[in-house]
């Protein structure tokens, strides 16, 4: 893929759809394209957030330890980002992220994710965004398995 096939992928994302082109290009230049095949993780779960990922092609499951072993909470595919709120809050990664199909991403080191936060606070309001609509997603899932336990325990 060309850099500005990749500068293409990432304004298909809407976290970077309000970036300047030269930025774009910035920023895919000094991503890494890394590949896996079906059955790899990119990261796991308690992983340091080093980086974040774009998904350029391919799909991944979002899975979380529980008890009874691993849970999948979520869908990856293209034109979707990974990785963030590890690097954004400091902790270590909330899940594991385990490919279905061969995967290809853009893998966007900590330091220069942080930056580009920092140069566009645009960007900042759409993680924010992002999070608080997965927050709420995962809010509702919680309420109604809790709604099911309470009815099965009744």
């Amino acid at each position: 893929m060309l850099l500005k096939d990749e500068v293409e992928m990432l304004r298909r994302i809407t976290l970077f759809s309000g970036l300047p082109p030269a930025k774009l290009k910035l920023l895919a230049f000094t991503s890494d394209r890394v590949m896996y095949s079906a059955g790899e993780n990119l990261f796991s779960q308690g992983d340091i957030g080093d980086a974040a990922y774009v998904i350029l092609s391919g799909k991944a499951d979002v899975l979380v330890a529980t008890p009874n072993g691993q849970l999948k909470v979520a869908d990856v595919e293209q034109n979707s980002i990974v990785g963030e709120i590890a690097i954004l809050c400091n902790t270590p990664r909330t899940a594991t992220i385990r490919t279905t199909t061969p995967l290809e991403a853009l893998r966007i080191r900590k330091d220069d994710f942080l930056k580009l936060l920092a140069d566009f606070p645009e960007m900042a309001v759409e993680i924010m965004r992002v999070l608080a609509d997965r927050l709420s997603q995962t809010t509702s899932e919680l309420t109604e398995a809790r709604s099911r336990a309470q009815r099965a325990e009744a």
